[in-house]
């Protein structure tokens, strides 16, 4: 399993912002107003990963508690990935909405508030994708000589 690259991240995130500006575009005026806290929920992940992902750093390493199971760590790098993901996908659906409320702001009254509950959800997206990273950062083990002369052989094949 290879760890997650900006490359894996982006087409979600892009397919997901054409989508969705492209629905908004069609649909605004016939949605809800946005709830202005709705990208909290994407906040809320993002701590309980980042704790987490300390919490296993330390055991990895061997400085607190006991030693992680591979099962685990499997499963923490398994969050880790569907995480990013997640955020990808909901960042490129907060920027479309961005996108589409913030010219449209000074003309309609609802676009002008929906822009902080889109202004959240796009905070609250990055965060989720950078504790996610972090959360499968922590799962590494430390540096081994052997894998290290792997990864050099099949960097030059």
């Amino acid at each position: 399993m290879r760890f997650t690259k900006a490359r894996d991240l982006v087409p979600a995130g892009a397919v997901t912002a054409i989508g969705v500006y492209l629905g908004i575009r069609l649909l605004y005026g016939e949605l809800p107003p946005l709830p202005t806290f709705a990208g909290i929920t994407l906040l809320v992940l993002a701590i309980v990963e980042t704790v987490f992902g300390f919490g296993l750093r330390g055991r990895i390493r061997a400085t607190s508690g006991k030693p992680v199971q591979a099962l685990t760590a499997a499963r923490a790098v398994a969050l880790a990935k569907a995480s990013s993901l997640l955020g990808a996908i909901m960042l490129g659906a907060w920027v479309a909405v961005l996108a589409y409320v913030v010219p449209e702001s000074a003309r309609v009254a609802a676009a002008k508030s929906d822009v902080p509950s889109a202004v959240i959800g796009v905070v609250c997206s990055i965060l989720l994708i950078a504790a996610a990273l972090w959360l499968e950062h922590c799962c590494r083990t430390p540096d081994d000589r052997d894998d290290l002369r792997q990864d050099r052989f099949r960097n030059t094949e």
